[in-house]
């Protein structure tokens, strides 16, 4: 399925391919997109794109920075060292809303307040991103992605400052702005939580925090240039659905079961007098995967806020204090 998206694109796009200057009429619009979280756990941060329409050249395209192919060659491999390349494809509006539209998606716009020079700035500045040899860039999920591009390159088209009134996470640490996300006490937040250093408690900048799209699209919506103009002039804009994380998926519940469970294990071996060492084995051999994995993305990964933390010792712990029971005096 993924190859057959991939293959859409292309075909979608081939023809903008050899195309290196669009050249705006004055009734040209260009819009930031901003799509809400999916399922996957690369989507649920949401997504941000460029829009541009041209209803005088039926032109209505989309410049999307998140574009990865999940089937390249060690795509994992490279993912979990940092080292995985996105690439800027452009493919048509329509078929871009009806696949976001496909997997249960909303799209949501804002029409930026430029003036025909400006538009045509971002334009041209897109077209040269889009050239072969710029079109991949190394992807970092919170200092370089499909927020942080559209952000930095409208920023610099307009040649003046972008003041927000717009608070939002500014000031937050990483780590519960990401939590947010993923919806906090998921296992998959316990899971970014684990491989997360130090570095993700520091508090976000003003503009750092706009590596999230949510984040992007608010603190358009309340910004205006030096001289007072608002920054966008239309929208249809709305709030990312809340993460619902069910009791029965919050992880603290399956920490607490491991824990019964081994202290229950160590009664049980108690009493017949003789450890059921496998299940140690297996379990020891598990925390020594995860804390090599740990080490390597800590001295070996261009993960920014890879580093150990007291979770990774987490179960361990709870093993060792389970196990405990085993060898007290009765």
């Amino acid at each position: 399925m993924r190859k057959f998206i991939i293959l859409a694109f292309i075909l979608l796009t081939v023809g903008l391919q050899a195309q290196h200057r669009i050249q705006l009429t004055d009734s040209a619009q260009i819009q930031l997109v901003t799509c809400t979280q999916g399922e996957q756990v690369w989507s649920k941060y949401g997504h941000s794109g460029i829009r541009v329409v041209d209803p005088a050249k039926n032109l209505d395209i989309v410049f999307n920075y998140g574009i990865f192919d999940l089937m390249s060659d060690d795509f994992y491999i490279k993912f979990v060292k940092g080292e995985t390349y996105y690439q800027l494809g452009i493919e048509s509006y329509p078929h871009f809303l009806s696949f976001y539209r496909s997997i249960g998606r909303r799209i949501y716009w804002q029409e930026l307040n430029l003036t025909p020079a400006q538009k045509q700035r971002i334009v041209d500045a897109l077209m040269v991103n889009y050239q072969p040899e710029n079109r991949y860039y190394l992807y970092n999920f919170v200092f370089d992605n499909c927020a942080t591009r559209p952000y930095h390159l409208i920023k610099n088209a307009l040649q003046d400052s972008i003041i927000s009134t717009y608070k939002g996470f500014e000031g937050t640490d990483f780590r519960p702005a990401i939590s947010h996300y993923t919806g906090p006490n998921s296992w998959v937040d316990f899971g970014i939580n684990m491989v997360f250093g130090s570095r993700a408690n520091t508090a976000m900048t003003n503009e750092q925090r706009l590596f999230l799209p949510e984040e992007l699209m608010n603190y358009f919506a309340h910004a205006t240039l030096s001289d007072g103009t608002p920054l966008v002039i239309r929208q249809d804009i709305g709030a990312f659905d809340p993460v619902k994380v069910p009791w029965y998926a919050n992880c603290w519940l399956g920490i607490v079961a491991f824990a019964i469970l081994m202290t229950l294990l160590s009664y049980y071996d108690r009493r017949r007098q003789r450890l059921t060492w496998g299940v140690d084995v297996l379990l020891g051999i598990i925390y020594l995967i995860l804390i090599a994995i740990v080490i390597f993305l800590t001295f070996f990964s261009c993960h920014p806020l890879v580093g150990f933390n007291w979770r990774l010792l987490l179960f361990p712990i709870i093993h060792l204090c389970a196990r405990l029971v085993y060898f007290v005096r009765r």
